[in-house]
């Protein structure tokens, strides 16, 4: 088994509250931030050298599905090719309600199907709305959270703007949590290389 010192799974909200357009927008800034030199600096700048991705659709109830599998990033080339899956990931799932809780115990057990041996697990939840369908979200963190996984967050506050207390009290857990925030999808970009740099580091200081 290959060793990593973090297997980060990107778990991203695919709901009918974001349309088509900031769909295209969410996955654009996850492949350029996994393209950015200071990302992959920190994703592979760990004891181990590497860190393994996957990325997770969900959106209601029994829609949940991995669109990009778990991938090995220890140089350039890797990378780059993660990121090209995620730009032309397709949304494989209906949009429908917010079925974070959901969303979140997929990711979950995806991250234990890594086939990576991890120093450090990593779910990334990534949305625009509060949960309103399915098993809420708290109890599955702290399932997350007892079995050694961290759980951040990005919330959109385009459609909810208080949204960031609802993944503050109800999403993250764990050693080092956090819950950023950006205004709309045009922001997305940024705030999602902030948020992947601040992972990243944090496993290759650890």
């Amino acid at each position: 088994m290959e060793k990593v010192d973090l297997a980060l799974c990107l778990a991203v909200d695919a709901s009918s509250s974001v349309d088509y357009d900031e769909f295209a927008l969410m996955l654009g800034g996850y492949a350029a931030a996994f393209r950015d030199d200071s990302v992959m600096a920190a994703l592979t700048g760990g004891p181990r050298g590497a860190t393994a991705a996957s990325l997770l659709l969900w959106s209601g109830r029994g829609e949940q599905a991995v669109a990009v599998p778990w991938g090995r990033i220890a140089d350039r080339a890797a990378a780059e090719g993660f990121a090209e899956a995620v730009w032309n990931a397709p949304r494989l799932v209906r949009a429908g309600a917010t079925a974070l809780g959901e969303g979140m115990a997929a990711g979950l057990a995806l991250l234990a199907a890594c086939p990576c041996e991890a120093t450090r697990l990593v779910l990334d939840v990534s949305g625009d709305g509060r949960h309103n369908q399915g098993r809420p979200p708290g109890p599955v963190r702290d399932i997350g959270v007892a079995a050694g996984v961290t759980i951040n967050a990005l919330a959109v506050l385009n459609e909810e703007p208080d949204l960031l207390d609802h993944y503050r009290a109800e999403v993250i857990g764990g050693p080092g949590a956090f819950v950023l925030h950006t205004p709309d999808y045009a922001a997305f970009a940024e705030a999602i290389r902030a948020k992947l740099l601040r992972e990243a580091i944090g496993a290759a200081i650890a």
